[in-house]
């Protein structure tokens, strides 16, 4: 079956349904039943401020982390993009020989399910992959 069929598969399964079946594709949650597209949303983003960084680590590799994450479970996905455990953290921006500023986005998903986590870094909704792995400036850098 292909993608098509796939999506058009899920598309007519939830006009079926009362409630819209919500499935991500790359970083990006589609519903079927409002036709719209969004990035999923970090629930607790409010309560740090490790998104406001300014700077982006460097290139870990130039494509997504297909990931399952747990609806109310907190993640820290690692922005510098040194962790041996990516995309998650393992602490590795806290060794000083490293001199890294940057510290990881915590993160909660709305609902349980396959998301695509961001491994270039570069991405404006963190830690959502939005695409900029296929910009040529992280194509031309030297990550996987």
């Amino acid at each position: 079956m292909s993608i098509l069929q796939n999506v058009s598969f899920l598309q007519s399964l939830a006009k079926s349904r009362s409630q819209p079946i919500r499935f991500a594709v790359r970083g990006i949650v589609k519903s079927p039943a409002r036709n719209d597209n969004k990035f999923p949303k970090n629930v607790i983003e409010h309560l740090n401020t490790a998104h406001e960084q300014q700077t982006n680590g460097i290139v870990y590799d130039k494509k997504p982390f297909r990931m399952e994450l747990q609806e109310g479970k907190r993640y820290s996905w690692c922005l510098c993009g040194r962790s041996k455990g990516q995309p998650l953290c393992d602490g590795t921006h806290k060794l000083v020989q490293y001199k890294i500023t940057h510290r990881p986005i915590r993160f909660q998903v709305e609902t349980s399910g396959i998301y695509w986590l961001c491994n270039c870094k570069q991405t404006k909704h963190r830690p959502f992959c939005d695409g900029m792995h296929k910009c040529e400036a992280v194509q031309k850098t030297s990550g996987k």
